[in-house]
């Protein structure tokens, strides 16, 4: 009977939306397409070919930022988590707040 109880418990921990959750490295790669997706970031480098796109940390109000380098520029973004209504994966909106001159 405990081993019934402890498996019924096991099995509905299990099943929580927590459980749902996407592992880190296809959250990083949510985020990173979401700024490559993005032609307002295309255009802030002016269609220069992107050289690397890295997390340079969380800016105060949580979002998280990143900076695009192409050969004549390093554009931040930030990416602004936007949580499911239920089980879901997190997506993000992008704010650009420059562009390179």
């Amino acid at each position: 009977m405990k081993y019934i109880l402890a498996t019924t418990i096991l099995c509905t921990a299990l099943a929580t939306p927590a459980a749902a959750a996407l592992s880190g490295y296809y959250d990083s790669a949510e985020k990173i397409t979401t700024i490559l997706a993005s032609s307002t970031v295309a255009d802030a480098v002016r269609q220069a070919p992107v050289g690397s796109i890295s997390n340079t940390g969380t800016r105060k109000d949580g979002a998280s930022e990143w900076q695009v380098r192409t050969q004549e520029c390093d554009l931040l973004v930030y990416l602004i988590p936007v949580l499911p209504d239920g089980p879901g994966k997190t997506t993000y909106k992008l704010e650009v707040p420059g562009k390179c001159e």
